[in-house]
């Protein structure tokens, strides 16, 4: 039995803590470190800048704890949902869907994978009772905020199971308002030619990515490997998404660095390809970015789960398609060397949701409301729109099932786990500093130790 993260059990400062993130991170990212030793010392320092910043990128020691934590709302149904596995509060925003609709929703599915529905809102939970910290929230509040949500999602769950429509459910300019409606309607400012122009530069009567720090570009051999992938690539869009051949016509293909706290060391690839027509403001740029092994994962070891992927691209890619109704048309995978990569669409219409000016309890509640919306069509939508049939249960039936009478007794278990979880994570990002200063992480270490 793992540890229980409740208020009344004491947070653990101590020396095997310490060795235990380090032994964690070591693992977790040893391969990764040992090929690029340098991004992972910018991420993380990056992570050493606050708690919260920590806990983004340490997914990884999340799951080692909760794995083992009793779960009273787990069972066989309700542990094998499609989860996006490192749900935190930055992990929301825009996008636009497969129809032309510009949506607002869970975002970033690098650690997507099969699990406890609950894994997902206790995260989520945790990571608002960091933030509510950072912003000298009290505890009365923190909790509230944590149980807002809560509740959201539960009685989204439950309109589902009630009256189903969860592949028709979004969060849209028609259906919100206050801080998430403006984030859609600035989201609709954006556009293609103005993101064009940023990254590229005319070269003749042609487009060519501009050059840059995080642009790199590729010898002989290197393009060559990275064409087949894309050439590979192709054939895993589904049949029903497909484009014109024109479309996908590369123009220029570059190197580029991982993205965020969590991509550090990943091998990546950016390309330029025709749009649906020959004019110039149509082309597209696509991310193909080496997957990284989701953090659940780690702590899943049912074999039907692990075999039902070719690799950590194919994976994400399936992912992505069973959490959102309605994904890129462009979302496919790939393999470079053995290596899975995911490719998908740097499209101009995402954007993510700013917590900064977000400072006042009465301002964040009803952007939980939200958020805990999205949070339950994510999970009920994926019994239907996976490439997989990983997950046979109706979701929405099975997790309304086990809260059935319980909503209250759910909201206080995640808000109980959120102070609880959260003051550990204070104490986690501390000892985490500690040994990084002193350069205990051995695949980080410096020149000049």
């Amino acid at each position: 039995m793992g540890t229980i993260f409740t208020p009344e059990a004491s947070t653990d400062h101590s020396p095997e803590r310490r060795e235990l993130i380090v032994d964690t991170l070591e693992t977790a990212f040893a391969d990764l470190m040992g090929d690029a030793p340098a991004a992972f010392r910018v991420k993380f320092r990056k992570m050493a800048a606050n708690p919260f910043a920590f806990y983004r990128g340490t997914a990884p020691l999340y799951y080692a704890d909760v794995a083992g934590m009793p779960d009273p709302w787990a069972n066989e149904q309700t542990s094998r949902v499609w989860i996006q596995g490192d749900l935190h509060a930055e992990n929301f925003g825009t996008y636009m869907d497969s129809t032309g609709r510009l949506v607002f929703d869970v975002n970033d599915f690098d650690e997507a994978y099969l699990g406890h529905f609950t894994w997902d809102v206790l995260r989520f939970a945790a990571s608002i009772a960091l933030l509510g910290w950072q912003k000298a929230l009290s505890d009365d509040d923190i909790s509230a905020l944590v149980r807002r949500y809560v509740r959201a999602y539960t009685a989204q769950v439950r309109e589902f199971a009630d009256r189903g429509g969860d592949s028709e459910f979004s969060l849209k300019l028609g259906n919100t308002d206050g801080t998430v409606h403006d984030v859609l309607q600035q989201t609709r400012l954006n556009s293609r030619a103005a993101m064009l122009s940023a990254m590229t530069e005319r070269d003749g009567y042609d487009r060519r990515f501009r050059e840059g720090p995080r642009v790199r570009r590729l010898g002989d051999e290197e393009r060559e490997k990275a064409l087949a992938a894309y050439d590979a690539y192709l054939e895993t869009i589904p049949e029903d998404q497909r484009f014109s051949s024109l479309e996908y016509t590369v123009k220029d293909v570059v190197g580029s660095g991982g993205f965020g706290i969590g991509s550090a060391g990943l091998p990546a690839y950016t390309l330029l390809i025709e749009g649906r027509s020959e004019a110039w403001d149509n082309d597209i740029v696509l991310s193909m970015k080496q997957g990284n092994v989701a953090a659940p994962s780690r702590v899943v070891t049912d074999q039907y789960i692990m075999d039902a992927f070719e690799h950590h691209g194919h994976r994400t890619a399936v992912s992505q398609r069973a959490l959102q109704a309605h994904a890129d048309p462009l979302l496919g995978h790939t393999s470079i060397d053995g290596a899975g990569f995911v490719v998908s669409e740097i499209s101009p219409y995402t954007n993510d949701l700013d917590w900064s000016g977000l400072t006042e309890p009465s301002e964040i509640a009803p952007v939980l409301d939200y958020l805990g919306r999205a949070t339950a069509k994510a999970h009920c939508v994926s019994d239907s729109h996976a490439d997989s049939g990983l997950v046979s249960d109706v979701v929405e039936e099975a997790v309304a099932g086990v809260l059935d009478g319980r909503d209250e007794e759910f909201a206080s278990w995640c808000a109980d786990f959120a102070h609880a979880y959260a003051a550990q994570a204070r104490a986690d990002h501390a000892l985490f500093v500690d040994a990084f200063r002193n350069n205990t992480i051995k695949g980080v270490l410096s020149s000049q130790s």
